[in-house]
């Protein structure tokens, strides 16, 4: 104790009073004979706290004075050590390199170009990432960051915050960046994700930075319209907030002879709304399979990443003819979208689609300003977004901003160096993307939502229903499902359900050949073995133009995992009916029909009339049963027990 208050009287003169009232209670205590009682009253007591007092006093101040005279010695730190104590995890793994040499601000932002080297620093280390350039899954975007800090983009791009991805830029370390400016940039930068929209928690969530989302199987084709709450989300980039009243779309380019700006109350007010029903598909939609051939780059999408929905808003057509485009302009091959999300350097997803896309009118190409009859949520593209039906979801821009008409595709990274196809052969060490084109059209596909991977089910329920979705691009209407129990040996055709044409007959012409924009829910309904087993379920789809999907994925396995759409394969289990030892035997049952071959051994004064037994349930016992009336029958797994109600039956009046 006296120890401990020796060092608070050294530390600072604020706490010389403490060893002057410990020494006077210590005196004190010892002079009557008791270490821990205080004498009360009396001169004995202020004389002896007069005397600690003064004691303790000198004592602090001669302290006080050692420490000034003698400071203790300055241990030196490196601009690696404040940079490893501030990161606590980015400059982990080169404590061995903390010899390495300081960069300032102005030193490393000279490094941004090929000929001097690109540098990069993250978290108080500087990195020489010119080699890794040409390596980079995101190409050259990565070029941004060119003689600055990573953090702004990497806040962007939250994928990059993985240890792999750090274990990659370990090997570019060259040196730290200067303490003082290391700590003036230490700051935290604003979340550019904090004001996305709320979402519905039944999502399955890919990525939360930026947010993508698909929809679960067993809800997927509960409907034929996705409600908008489950529509998978896809998004590349923070979600915009903008006001409907400040919005403003502009249309220009080539064949345009003035830029038009339009707000969405003009948008609404001078063209006629229209309606279209349509399938949009990620191009990445059931990418998980692939990657049991190989890994691939992409977000791990199952097969949720689509949706159908009903589409209000103008024809693109219509607003590009009202801008002043002429039809016989030959020179206008493309035309480009671009969105108000953006990065933080202001580069905005874009995309496009060629100009007979957009201005045929066969073609429904839409600027759409509701989904299902509601206002577009943002996650959508509030207040405007690009519709093409039959075209893989990317060019479907969200947030329309700018529309403009060119002689060339757009120059986006998502149109030039993303979203397209490649051989087996191509590998991230040889593509290039500049060889190929940008996905367009997408190929027939088609999945089982139910029943689920690795279900178990009873023979005893009698006949199997499975369901799915199919749908093909290109206004390629589905006109065939092929359901096998048995992995691919046999083959049954599902049931289709008939396209939607709304009461107006608006949509009417969307069942003509050519215009089959949404989906096709299926089901089919098949007896169960008796004898239970393991079944496989396959599902495979046919379009109007007998295009078929693959049998496997490694003949279409690809770099990015897009265009996945092989057989589906779903895996169940068929249990068999178990029977102890003095259980009655009948025939198997199916949801309410008579029973027959009714063994004499039942117990009629404790067993449940049989026609009282429907559904087979599945506990963990495996031996319950459960009566029309709602009561439980349950049979003992170690007794010889028959099934008896848990109650009384009001069927069985013995």
């Amino acid at each position: 104790m006296w120890l401990q208050t020796l060092r608070l009287t050294a530390a600072a003169p604020r706490y010389w009073f403490l060893p002057g009232g410990f020494v006077a209670v210590h005196t004190t205590s010892y002079r009557n004979g008791d270490r821990w009682r205080w004498s009360i009253g009396g001169r004995q007591k202020w004389s002896m706290l007069t005397i600690g007092a003064g004691f303790s006093t000198a004592l602090g101040l001669g302290l006080y004075v050692y420490k000034l005279r003698h400071p203790p010695p300055q241990t030196a730190s490196t601009g690696a050590d404040k940079a490893e104590a501030k990161d606590g995890g980015a400059v982990k793994g080169n404590s061995h390199c903390k010899d390495l040499p300081s960069f300032t601000c102005k030193e490393i932002a000279q490094h941004c170009t090929f000929e001097q080297r690109i540098w990069v620093t993250y978290k108080g280390c500087v990195y020489d990432i010119t080699d890794f350039v040409d390596l980079h899954p995101g190409g050259d975007k990565i070029l941004m960051a060119a003689g600055g800090p990573l953090e702004p983009f990497w806040e962007m791009y939250a994928v990059h915050s993985n240890p792999e991805v750090l274990c990659i830029l370990k090997k570019y370390h060259i040196g730290y960046l200067d303490v003082d400016e290391a700590a003036m940039s230490s700051g935290v930068s604003s979340d550019p994700y904090a004001c996305d929209p709320p979402r519905h928690p039944v999502l399955i969530v890919n990525s939360s930075k930026p947010f993508n989302a698909e929809t679960p199987a067993e809800i997927l084709t509960a409907s034929y319209f996705t409600p908008n709450a489950f529509f998978y989300k896809r998004n590349h980039l923070p979600v915009p907030d903008i006001d409907p009243e400040a919005y403003r779309l502009e249309v220009r380019g080539e064949g345009i002879p003035t830029p038009v700006f339009l707000s969405l109350e003009e948008l609404k007010k001078k063209f006629p709304k229209q309606e279209v029903v349509a399938t949009l598909q990620c191009a990445g939609n059931r990418r998980k399979e692939m990657t049991h051939v190989r890994p691939v780059k992409g977000l791990n999408w199952n097969i949720g990443a689509l949706g159908n929905a009903r589409w209000g808003g103008v024809w693109l057509r219509d607003v590009l003819l009202y801008a002043g485009f002429q039809e016989d302009d030959t020179q206008v091959k493309h035309v480009q979208f671009e969105g108000r999300d953006q990065d933080v350097t202001g580069s905005a997803y874009g995309s496009s689609i060629p100009l007979h896309k957009a201005v045929a009118e066969k073609n429904d190409v839409l600027l759409a300003y509701e989904m299902n009859g509601d206002e577009l949520p943002r996650d959508h593209g509030f207040p405007i977004r690009v519709v093409v039906p039959g075209v893989v979801g990317a060019r479907s821009v969200k947030w329309l901003h700018r529309i403009v008409l060119s002689r060339e595709e757009s120059r986006s990274h998502w149109q030039r160096n993303d979203y397209k196809g490649f051989s087996p052969s191509v590998d991230w060490t040889n593509v290039d993307f500049s060889k190929a084109p940008a996905i367009q059209e997408l190929p027939v596909q088609s999945a089982i939502t139910e029943p689920a991977e690795g279900a178990q089910v009873l023979a005893d329920d009698g006949d199997l229903v499975v369901r799915g979705y199919a749908w093909s691009g290109g206004g390629r209407e589905v006109v065939r499902v092929d359901v096998s129990l048995d992995g691919g040996c046999t083959w049954n055709v599902a049931q289709l359900e008939p396209p939607y044409v709304s009461e107006d007959d608006r949509n009417a012409q969307q069942t003509e050949e050519g215009r089959a924009w949404a989906w096709k829910l299926w089901t089919l309904q098949a007896p169960l073995p008796a004898e239970g087993g393991k079944l496989e379920i396959v599902c495979k789809a046919v379009d109007s133009s007998y295009n078929v999907q693959p049998e496997s994925f490694e003949p279409i396995w690809n770099l990015r995992g897009v265009l996945s759409n092989a057989w589906h394969h779903v895996h169940i289990t068929v249990l068999p009916p178990e029977r102890t030892p003095h259980q009655p035997r009948y025939s198997r049952r199916v949801r309410g029909r008579s029973t027959e071959n009714i063994s004499q051994d039942i117990d009629t004064e404790t067993s449940c009339a049989i026609d009282c037994i429907s559904v087979l349930v599945r506990p963990l016992c495996g031996h319950e049963r459960r009566c029309t009336c709602g009561s439980v029958i349950v049979s003992s797994c170690c007794s010889n027990q028959v099934f008896r109600c848990s109650n009384l039956c009001p069927q069985n009046t013995k």
